[in-house]
């Protein structure tokens, strides 16, 4: 069964910084794009940033660039996010999703991914 598992959520102070981490099983990992969302109660799941395994490109939202930075490890089957000057805005369950392809869909289109794990909750706090 593919699917990821995503950790390293945790409660911090705005301004602090966080790196999570997802691991893909039961596929074929370099042949994806895998992104990660993020989720709060009572809205739709949103686009953080995204990464092709094959190629190394990469692609955030405005609101997490030049603060978030996506990584991958092929060797580890492994995605992270290191997050800093967390603001309140960047709470929620952060999930882990994977498009097949080199190349990484728009952001706005969470139903382009798949593969989601139980996701990992971030709080941050003022």
């Amino acid at each position: 069964e593919a699917q990821f598992v995503e950790f390293g959520g945790e409660s911090v102070r705005a301004g602090g910084s966080l790196r999570l981490s997802c691991v893909g099983s039961g596929f074929t990992f370099w042949q994806y794009s895998i992104g990660w969302f993020r989720q709060v109660p009572g809205k739709e799941r949103e686009g953080v940033s995204c990464i092709s395994i094959l190629l190394g490109s990469t692609s955030y939202a405005d609101s997490v660039k030049g603060r978030f930075t996506i990584t991958s490890d092929r060797t580890k089957s492994a995605v992270y996010l290191q997050m800093n000057d967390l603001k309140s805005e960047d709470a929620g369950i952060y999930y882990c999703g994977a498009s097949y392809g080199r190349l990484c869909p728009p952001l706005r289109r969470p139903a382009s991914f798949g593969y989601w794990g139980r996701g990992t909750q971030v709080n941050v706090s003022s």
